[in-house]
């Protein structure tokens, strides 16, 4: 039995002990925060704490004589490995997006019971859907309660990192002239206010950063916009005087963080605020004063977010080419050093991997928890080796890395498959299966406008000819030193909205995979930036976009099943590599450079 085991039962009892104080039958404990983020600091790691599921997404649901955690596909086998003994069934959903639970709380909890949830991290969206699913069957939802509170008394304190300016010349834009365009945004909702919850644009909006949440350089806070001035909602202390002093320049002025309900709570009469549904929580929502009007839509700074200047742009390849280098002297080395029969295991891929990233110029910190996963672990789509479980690297089989790094010029997120000992011929199928998405994808044209899930399906169809599958999207938005993940586009299989529209800057991953459970993994995957298409485009029929593959680094051959490759494919992989070597060798020498250049010779 894990060790972990009783602890979760002991917090579960106390959990149970809270709920039957305040009268309530069930409780809803999401992957969530106030702000709707998919990295949590450690005050809000409730689902964790009380299931010891350390997945990064998933939903806990506890009852006095029952609980269930809600995982899609990519953590099947880690909550499976994780849950053991814990008294906690895992619910196997198909997809992240998936309400599952809701069902399941309106199917087994009796009429006349109450369900519980933390309004201040409930999406507003997820209420409207909880509340209309209880209603039914005569459950009342209570979003009042704050239980998780009362049962951790270990709970962490908000995070009280200092936050900093993020600075010209990668700062493209100035931080009046970004509020400048979201007030535009405003006026065409004839809004008076807007408030913004999401942590990645308040980053954006107002050109600061900070470390509250790993892997992303961002920082609790709110932000309130009327006409001609913000208030910036953060914890005290957190800004200091000279940075305070600039922001006041541009008409930003500084409240406490937990200000933030009670200033939408006196709000004037007459006003309208303007609020993303999908970006802010039922509690902050509920704050408004009634007298407010209130339009809901997109955040305008979601939208501007994703949509990278020329000049932004130029910083983020500049940040492919320091992360490229970090990756060649990290595989040279590693390949060497595998080949002089050194042990190496997956806690050291990723130590090592993050040592050559922080020798290059403007890194900051890694995007995400690196996986590095050699077979059955390469399976796991979200795996993370820890000092108590992790595998060596040894003998014969597949080690898939999956790592990225933060730039203050750009953010990365990069896939390799890299070949130890002997493959075999099952491993290529796969491994070729998974490139053939890869390229059919990066050298896909659309007429600008696609809404991004109807892409997902070109990814998957090498895969589907042969009856093969991958259980998560195939792409995700990209921030520009700011989130891994960002929206509003999702190459996947989510239901298109009009905001999902592919546009000139966006920056989206592109990463099929194959898992076959207890053996081996396959993900190969490149960032890459939406370009206007000009060659070979007739010009009648509106404009078309193209991919721009930013990620730099050579994409194994040695896995390869070559019968399987078209001639186009052949060529598409061989114009990446010359692309690869030009950018990047002028930047390496010795056994780095060496390396690069036998990894990219031409099929």
């Amino acid at each position: 039995m894990d060790t972990r085991t009783p602890l979760v039962r002991l917090r579960l009892q106390r959990l149970r002990e809270a709920m039957a104080r305040a009268g309530v039958q069930a409780l809803l404990v999401p992957s969530a925060d106030p702000h709707l983020s998919e990295y949590l600091p450690g005050h809000w790691q409730a689902r964790e704490w009380f299931s010891g599921f350390t997945g990064s997404m998933g939903t806990l649901v506890v009852t006095a004589d029952d609980a269930r955690l809600f995982a899609d596909s990519r953590y099947w086998d880690q909550a499976e490995r994780e849950l053991a003994g814990s008294g906690i069934a895992l619910e196997k959903i198909p997809t992240g997006t998936a309400a599952a639970h809701v069902d399941w709380l309106a199917a087994n909890v009796r009429a006349g019971s109450s369900v519980a949830v933390d309004g201040q991290v409930l999406g507003l969206a997820a209420a409207q859907a909880l509340q209309a699913a209880l209603e039914k069957p005569g459950v009342r939802l209570r979003t009042d309660l704050d239980l998780v509170d009362a049962a951790w008394p270990e709970r962490p304190t908000l995070p009280s990192a200092p936050v900093y300016e993020h600075r010209p010349p990668e700062a493209c834009t100035p931080r009046a002239a970004k509020l400048a365009a979201v007030r535009e945004g405003m006026t065409r909702h004839d809004a008076t206010h807007h408030f913004v919850s999401t942590l990645d644009d308040i980053a954006w909006i107002t050109n600061l950063r900070g470390s509250d949440v790993s892997h992303n350089p961002v920082f609790l806070a709110h932000l309130l916009i009327d006409t001609v001035s913000a208030t910036l909602f953060v914890g005290v202390g957190k800004v200091d005087e000279a940075l305070a002093r600039a922001l006041a320049a541009d008409g930003v002025r500084l409240a406490p963080y937990a200000q933030a309900a009670r200033a939408l709570a006196d709000l004037p009469e007459g006003s309208v605020l303007l609020l993303d549904g999908r970006r802010v929580t039922y509690g902050l929502r509920q704050a408004a004063a009634s007298q407010v009007r209130v339009v809901e839509a997109i955040n305008p700074s979601t939208l501007a977010k994703s949509r990278k200047s020329e000049a932004e742009a130029a910083h983020v390849r500049q940040a492919m080419v320091e992360d490229g280098v970090a990756m060649c002297e990290f595989y040279a080395e590693f390949e060497a050093s595998m080949a002089r029969g050194e042990p190496w295991d997956e806690l050291q891929v990723d130590t090592r991997l993050t040592e050559a990233r922080a020798r290059r110029p403007g890194f900051v910190g890694t995007s995400f928890s690196t996986i590095a996963g050699f077979n059955a672990n390469s399976a796991l789509p979200h795996y993370h080796a820890t000092p108590e479980a992790f595998s060596r690297i040894e003998g014969d089989g597949l080690l898939l890395i999956d790592s990225g790094g933060q730039y203050l010029g750009g953010t990365t997120d990069i896939t390799r498959v890299w070949p130890i000992g002997a493959v075999s011929a099952a491993m290529k199928r796969d491994y070729t299966r998974v490139l053939q998405g890869t390229i059919a994808l990066s050298r896909t044209r659309f007429p600008r406008g696609t809404l991004s899930p109807m892409l997902d399906a070109i990814a998957r169809a090498p895969l589907w000819q042969h009856g093969l599958d991958y259980g998560h999207g195939t792409g995700h938005g990209v921030g520009c030193f700011l989130n891994v993940h960002e929206g509003p586009q999702s190459i996947s299989r989510a239901v298109p909205t009009p905001e999902m529209a592919m546009e000139p800057g966006m920056i989206t991953s592109i990463e099929p995979g194959l898992y076959r459970s207890g053996q081996w993994g396959v993900r190969i995957e490149n960032l890459v930036l939406n370009v206007a298409a000009t060659q070979d485009v007739d010009g009648g029929f509106g404009e078309y976009l193209e991919f721009e593959t930013l990620t730099l680094c050579p994409i194994d051959t040695r896995c390869i099943e070559r019968t399987l490759l078209r001639a186009d494919d052949i060529a598409w992989l061989d114009a990446y590599h010359a692309t690869v070597r030009k950018r990047l060798a002028p930047r390496l020498q010795g056994a780095a450079l060496a390396w690069l250049q036998e990894r990219t010779q031409p099929l």
